[in-house]
């Protein structure tokens, strides 16, 4: 995209939400999001993750230290 990209569509998951998803409890989250494996938008003190990014987070996931193929 060239300019100004168009936030409207980015849809956020909140900590609870995202821990959910991927079946791990909320300090898992907020431990991926402290490490930078997870990007994330803090607003106050909570934090907003980008569903996209949980996405290519689980997409990207590793099974036993190895790259699973398709």
């Amino acid at each position: 995209m060239t300019g100004e990209q168009h936030l409207s569509n980015v849809s956020f998951l909140t900590v609870s939400e995202v821990a959910e998803v991927m079946r791990v409890s909320k300090m898992t989250v907020y431990r991926l999001v402290h490490s930078g494996e997870l990007p994330a938008v803090q607003f106050g003190r909570s934090y907003r993750v980008p569903a996209s990014a949980v996405e290519g987070y689980l997409r990207t996931a590793r099974v036993d230290g190895s790259a699973e193929t398709a």
